[in-house]
Formats: C-alpha cells, structure tokens, sequence
C-alpha cells in the first residue's frame, strides 16, 4: 500500500467492543456496555475489513492482560483481509529479541510485508507482576533499549553479538531474512527514561492526545534529539454531521459512565508509575459530571480518560471540526494518526469514509497555495 502524509491506521477491539469505552489491558473487569461484541474472529474481521475498505493503513493491536495475543489474532486476521497492514503491540523484555525478531521476520514473509512493530515497555506494575515483571520504571526502559537494539539489527539482516545489562546474545540472526520489507519500530513513553530510547532506537514516537501546546513542546524537545523521528498520535474520534450530535453522542457515553467504575479506575491509574498515563489523569479532575470540564482544548475532550487507561482523549465535532483539529496537529509535526471510536466497525466506515476525506482535501488545498 502506497504511504501518504499523514498515515491513518485505526485500532482493533481485542478486548471486545460496544457503543462505550472501557478498559483494554485493564487488571480490572470491564462493563457489559464496552464488551457487548465479543472478540471473536469473525467481529474483528469484519473491523479490519471495513477499516481496509474505506482506506485505513494498518491496524493497531494492543497487548496486555485484557487483550488476546496479538501475534496469533494478527496472524489469522492477515488472512481475512488483502491490504490493510498491521501494528503489532508487544511487551519489550517479555521474550528473546531473537525470538520476536523470528516471528516478525515470519509475519512480514507470510503476510506480505504488511507489519510495523509497537514496542511496548509497560506502565502499570500490577500488571507487570502478573508477567512476572518485576524491573523498577528505569531499568524497564533500560531493557527496551536493549532489545529494540537487537530486534533492529536483525530484521535488518544482520548477524549480532550484544552483551548488555538484559540482553545477552551471540552470534544471532536469521536465516534468510525477508528484508525487503522493512519493519518499522513504533514506540510511546512519555519519561524522561522513555524519550532517550524513542530517540537512539524508535522510527516513530507515538504521543497520547494532549492539547496542541503539549504535543507541540514534546516533538520540539524530541527533535533536538533525533531529527530524523517521525510522530504519530493517537486519538479517539466522535465526529457526527453537526457538532450538536457529536457532542450529544458524548453526553451520552458520560451519563452512561458507572461512578464506581470512574472511581476504582482513577486510582488504579494513581498507582501507575507510567508518566504518559499521568499526563493523561491530569487533564481532567477525575469526576464525570460535566462534559463541558472535561473539554480541555477546541473540540478535544478527556471524558474516556475517565475509565480508560493509556489513551484518554477524544476529538469531538462535525467531520469538518475533526478534520480541522487532526491537521492542526498535523502542522505541528504528526506524520500519522491512531484512531478509534465505539463501536470500533462503524465508527471505522464513518471516520474512513467521512472524516479521512475532509482531512486530505485540507492538505490538498494547503499544497496548492
């Protein structure tokens, strides 16, 4: 599939879908109202089909507890679908970098080339116990750097040695590498510890939806770092005809907000040593009882925050407004753009078909001045 300037990719429900948000790698249970489909093959397909058809150009799996293994479901998805490619979430220091360097070489062989690789380190330490995890934040990221080191070197052809403080490999490589087919390495974590590995390791940062002013500031500090880093940003959409309906569709998923759920998700976030999930808590005072509060730039809006952990933030408006918002950040650097919306295949024909247009005819009109 031919790339353009900003890629769109959209996200698949892995942990089931509905018309509200819910957690999606969550120790926690999740209400009946998010997981009313259930995540079966034959449901996702029919999202990755429908996110293929309207132009949408991979497919971002997440990976954690509540989720089922992406590699698997990735797998058996390229084989219901014909182009749309796929953003395969995993947890970095989790296996040998050897080992996911076979199996992405794999993916990328059998399915065409269509995989990017989205390294994940972690951020909630109760779930990472449950892996058995038990590295402090730093030396977390710390490991990442490692394998990201190895993992890039592999799939690029190489034979490695590395003798690092996590990773320890010899004579490493793969046997007849598919690589033609590049993989690129997507990486988010907003600390300090997490930008020095964005810059030495990552192709593409990704950024949670914060106001233009903060993501503004994060790529200008990353830049000075890695001028060669490209971003993508991850957002929610609720885009109607009109404003009036957007904004009435996110009324509508505030009311349906269980308090109690509100509360036991606000301080399991609290107990997160993930600085992006703090920057995420903070752009809103933890109580869902006005949508207006939870506005926190034009047409932007922190209500899923409230219940959902990583991102938080939704662009709310016309197709028009949306589309407006998304190249706005494009102008302050975003390359491509992670989306979603509940349910996750309607949502998918609506923004592809409605939104993505407006979006383009911007840049067109932009280009043509």
């Amino acid at each position: 599939m031919p790339e353009i300037n900003p890629l769109l990719h959209w996200f698949l429900p892995t942990g089931g879908d509905g018309r509200d948000p819910g957690g999606v790698t969550s120790v926690q249970g999740r209400t009946g109202s998010a997981t009313r489909r259930t995540a079966d093959i034959g449901y996702l397909a029919q999202v990755a089909r429908a996110a293929e058809q309207v132009g949408f150009h991979s497919l971002l799996t997440p990976v954690g507890l509540g989720c089922v293994d992406p590699w698997i479901l990735t797998a058996a998805l390229a084989q219901h679908t014909d182009r749309i490619g796929f953003l395969v979430a995993f947890r970095a220091g989790f296996a040998s970098p050897t080992l996911l360097a076979q199996q992405a070489d794999a993916f990328r062989r059998f399915a065409g080339g269509r995989l990017r690789l989205n390294v994940v380190t972690g951020g909630d330490p109760a779930e990472q116990r449950a892996y058995g995890d038990h590295l402090a934040h730093d030396e977390r990221y710390a490991r990442t750097d490692e394998t990201m080191a190895v993992l890039r070197e592999l799939l690029d052809g190489k034979r490695v040695d590395f003798d690092g403080a996590h990773v320890h490999v010899e004579g490493a490589h793969l046997v007849d590498p598919a690589v033609q087919h590049p993989v690129p390495l997507y990486f988010g974590g907003a600390s300090p510890a997490a930008e020095e590995v964005a810059a030495r390791r990552a192709d593409v940062q990704l950024l949670w939806g914060e106001p233009p002013a903060a993501v503004a500031e994060r790529i200008a500090r990353l830049r000075a770092k890695a001028p060669a880093l490209r971003y993508g940003l991850r957002l929610h959409i609720i885009s109607r005809d009109t404003a009036a309906e957007a904004w009435g569709e996110a009324d509508r998923i505030l009311r349906g907000l269980d308090p109690a759920a509100i509360r036991a998700s606000q301080q399991r976030f609290a107990q997160m040593d993930s600085a992006g999930q703090a920057r995420m808590t903070a752009l809103h005072d933890g109580s869902g009882e006005d949508t207006a509060k939870l506005t926190i730039a034009p047409n932007l809006w922190a209500g899923i925050g409230l219940v959902r952990e990583g991102a938080g933030t939704a662009l709310v408006g016309s197709h028009d407004e949306v589309a407006q918002r998304l190249h706005e950040y494009r102008a302050l650097g975003v390359d491509e753009f992670i989306l979603s919306g509940y349910p996750h295949l309607e949502e998918a024909y609506r923004v592809g078909e409605e939104v993505a247009p407006r979006l383009h005819a911007l840049i067109a009109e932009e280009s043509a001045r």
